[in-house]
């Protein structure tokens, strides 16, 4: 009797996985897009695992068992990395922020340079654990001293938490940079995905300080930097996209910012979009800022009608912390050198060209970088090994190459 409870129970969970891959399949396997993708079949995989996670995540929460955003989180930390023996790694805290440092054991002449990492993950998900590999890379590799900042996850912390950690995290480094054989002066702040709007949020917010130095450079990996036009280019030409879709973001940005996610389809159709607020960036945000070989397909959307209360629900989006890209021009003209790398299948691809050229039009000194055959979690993979995409190491060339030149 005890056999037949054992193969039962097997046999009920084989069952609970096949529907659950027919469920994934159903939602995606005709509309996800991986063709020009580094390793496609690889990335397909990977994006079925993330799906049937997030089905099995939203039914647990559904049934009350564990809300879905804990159980995603144990899939965004990744596993653990090895120390690296080349490093010193220390977790402490800058005015209560978690953050873990990585300082070569290698004796140096001189004072070192710093970079400050945030990490990716909407906001929610991720952690310091999350980017280990990246973060020793670039200490070992280019010599430097970096900090990775675990600032607090939505939707225990209420946005904009995620953002004020990153700003106290990166002020008192700057300010204590002596006391870890850093130059003040030559301290780089870096971030992927949100963390890349954390990032250009940190270098606008600390212009004008003057207790501390200067931010000497900038690193936006593929950023999210606006929500006022979720239609650009990139958007519509990777909408289908592994693992980050178009709806699929719309939703993050909705969870993220705890609202009510049925605004997603409002949010996408830019019916949160008062036509004052559009007439007012087109300047700055417009399809036809975008070079003509990266337009191919695009259409514009049609009209929709604006709806009062989606826009009041979620004026966050108008905020500078939240969209960077919407600062204006008396701000964007003193921010230090940048560093954008955009990738080929990612919805947040014209963020990033979008910046660009306000940087560029300001006279900031820019070095932008877009990898072929790269998708928006390309990074998340670094140093996997077989498990790794191509895409993962010349991201992470790009971003050594750029800091090795400060």
């Amino acid at each position: 009797m005890e056999t037949f409870y054992t193969l039962a129970l097997i046999t009920g969970i084989l069952v609970a996985f096949v529907l659950l891959v027919l469920i994934a399949t159903y939602h995606d396997s005709f509309k996800i897009e991986t063709s020009d993708v580094d390793q496609p079949l690889k990335l397909r995989l990977y994006h079925y695992t993330f799906t049937l996670v997030e089905i099995l995540a939203m039914k647990l929460e559904s049934l009350g068992i564990l809300e879905e955003h804990v159980f995603m989180r144990l899939i965004a930390d990744g596993l653990p990395a090895f120390r690296d023996s080349k490093l010193f790694t220390k977790d402490l805290r800058f005015d209560e922020v978690p953050v873990r440092i990585y300082l070569p054991r290698a004796p140096s002449e001189s004072k070192r340079r710093g970079v400050i990492f945030f990490h990716g993950g909407c906001g929610m998900f991720g952690s310091i654990r999350t980017d280990e590999r990246l973060c020793q890379y670039i200490a070992r590799e280019s010599d430097s001293v970096v900090v990775s900042v675990g600032y607090r996850l939505s939707p225990e912390f209420k946005y904009p938490a995620q953002s004020l950690d990153c700003l106290t995290a990166t002020g008192h480094f700057l300010k204590t940079a002596d006391d870890y054989g850093v130059d003040p002066n030559r301290i780089i702040v870096c971030g992927f995905s949100v963390g890349g709007t954390f990032t250009a949020y940190v270098c606008q917010e600390l212009l004008n300080r003057k207790d501390i130095p200067k931010i000497c450079a900038q690193v936006l990996i593929c950023p999210f930097l606006q929500a006022l036009n979720l239609q650009l280019p990139s958007y519509q030409k990777n909408a289908f996209t592994a693992i980050l879709s178009q709806k699929r973001l719309a939703r993050f940005i909705l969870k993220y910012l705890n609202k009510d996610c049925s605004m997603a389809e409002a949010l996408l159709a830019g019916s949160h979009v008062p036509e004052s607020m559009n007439l007012k960036y087109r300047k700055w945000i417009n399809p036809d800022l975008i070079p003509e070989a990266l337009k191919l397909g695009y259409k514009p959307p049609l009209p929709t009608s604006f709806l009062p209360q989606v826009h009041e629900e979620i004026k966050e989006l108008w905020e500078t912390r939240f969209s960077p890209l919407l600062a204006e021009d008396a701000v964007v003209c003193h921010l230090p050198d940048a560093c954008i790398i955009t990738c080929e299948h990612d919805v947040l691809r014209d963020d990033g060209l979008l910046y660009k050229k306000r940087l560029e039009d300001n006279n900031i000194k820019v070095t932008w970088y877009n990898v072929e055959g790269g998708f928006h979690c390309s990074l998340g993979f670094f140093a996997y090994g077989i498990f790794s995409f191509p895409s993962s190491n010349k991201i992470a060339n790009h971003i050594l190459n750029f800091i090795k030149c400060y």
